[in-house]
Order: C-alpha cells, then structure tokens, then sequence
C-alpha cells in the first residue's frame, strides 16, 4: 500500500491577490478604477516632464524617465489600493461582534500582545470584554453596550490589577458615543498610548494574567464576523 503523501497547501499568487484586493475594494468604492487609472497618467506625466526638462533632451532619457514615472505610478495605485482596501475592511465589520478581537490580533503589531477570543463574555448578549497587553500596560475593550458591559469590565479591571498591582490599566468601549472609539481608530488610540512598563515587566505581567485567567472555550464565541473573509487581502 503506497504511503500517502499530503501536498503542501498551495498559497494564490501575486496576481490572483491583487485581483481579490481589487475587487474587493471595488465594491466599496466603484471609482477605483477611474481613481487607479488617473494615478497612472500622472505617473506617466511627471516622467515625461522629468525627460524633456533634462538638458539636453534625449530620446532615451525620455523613454527612462517615462518608464520610472509609469513604476511610480504603479506603486502609488498599489498603496492606494491597500489603503482604501483598509477602510473598507472596517466599514464592512464595524458593529459586528468579534470585530474587535479580530482588530486587537492583526493590527497592534509586535509591541502588543492580544488574542481574537474576548477575556469576558454575556452569552445572551454577546457582549464581549477583550485585553491587550504591551508597553503602555493593559487595555481592556468593550464590545457592545456601556451599561451591559460594567460588570464584566469591572471583573476583568479587579483580576488584572490583583496579579499587576502599579501597571496602568486603561479602559476603551468600542462604538460611535461619546468617549467611543471607533473600530477604524481602535488600533492607532491603543498604540498611541505612551509607553509605562519596559519588556520585563511587560512579559511578566502577561504571565501572571495568563496564570489566573479562566478557559473561555466552553463559553459561545461570538457569530456574525468571520475574519478570514472580511480582511482584505493584501499583495505580497
């Protein structure tokens, strides 16, 4: 009997990720073509006023200078993309339960360290209470509403301060009310904070949290977002 033998799983390519991307973020933005196109023709432009401003004018310093504003373009219509491509990733899961865990685990980078699955959860209301810890000390985020969400930010506020007595504890609601953050700014308002603890401590106090934190598997996770749809795909 022949051994069987498990293909890796084969990974899209450049092309086929630029395609995603692209339609992806059309159907937020119907003029990102004409938008894509006008970056190009000012691409190419800049390098065709760039070739015959040279002294003194070459045909082939034209046609370099051309292709280079044609590259610059490009690179323009690619970051443009991915930016727009970004807002529209928010737009779609903005007041979705788990868009916040789904935020917290892609979009805080190295400095911080946060899962996708809520610290605290109503299971009737699926009102969720997420942690991130990293220099600035731990934030705690609520996900729903402000007056269902007391209780299990104020439990969560009460064991993290019990096992990291003197690291500062910052408490963020995710929405549009005042003193909301909205889910687009959820990322940059955490990693503005300034920093209060150093790598030390940091690591320690994500183990002492971890050490007195509860399994919450037996608990529902939250329906309604599915990261692996919603996030927009990015070119290699």
């Amino acid at each position: 009997m022949a051994a069987r033998t498990t293909a890796p799983e084969k990974r899209p390519g450049f092309l086929t990720q630029l395609r995603t991307l692209f339609t992806f973020t059309r159907k937020a933005f119907p003029w990102l073509p004409w938008l894509l196109i006008g970056i190009l023709l000012v691409g190419i432009g800049l390098g065709l006023l760039v070739g015959f401003l040279i002294q003194p004018v070459a045909w082939w310093s034209v046609v370099l200078w051309t292709i280079t504003g044609l590259m610059l373009g490009v690179l323009a219509s690619l970051m443009t993309m991915t930016r727009l491509s970004t807002i529209a990733m928010y737009r779609q899961i903005d007041g979705m339960p788990g868009a916040t865990g789904h935020v917290l685990s892609t979009s805080l980078g190295r400095k911080w360290q946060a899962g996708d699955m809520p610290v605290g959860i109503n299971p009737k209301t699926q009102e969720a209470v997420y942690r991130a810890v990293g220099r600035g000390g731990v934030v705690i985020v609520g996900e729903g509403s402000r007056g269902r969400l007391t209780r299990l930010i104020n439990d969560e506020r009460s064991k993290v301060q019990r096992v990291a007595s003197g690291v500062p504890v910052t408490v963020l609601y995710v929405g549009h009310g005042d003193g909301d953050v909205p889910i687009a700014k959820l990322a940059s308002t955490i990693k503005a904070l300034p920093k209060k603890i150093d790598r030390a401590t940091m690591a320690a106090v994500i183990k002492r949290i971890d050490s007195v934190s509860q399994s919450l598997t037996s608990l529902p996770i939250p329906k309604g977002i599915d990261p692996t749809k919603v996030r927009a795909p990015r070119p290699r």
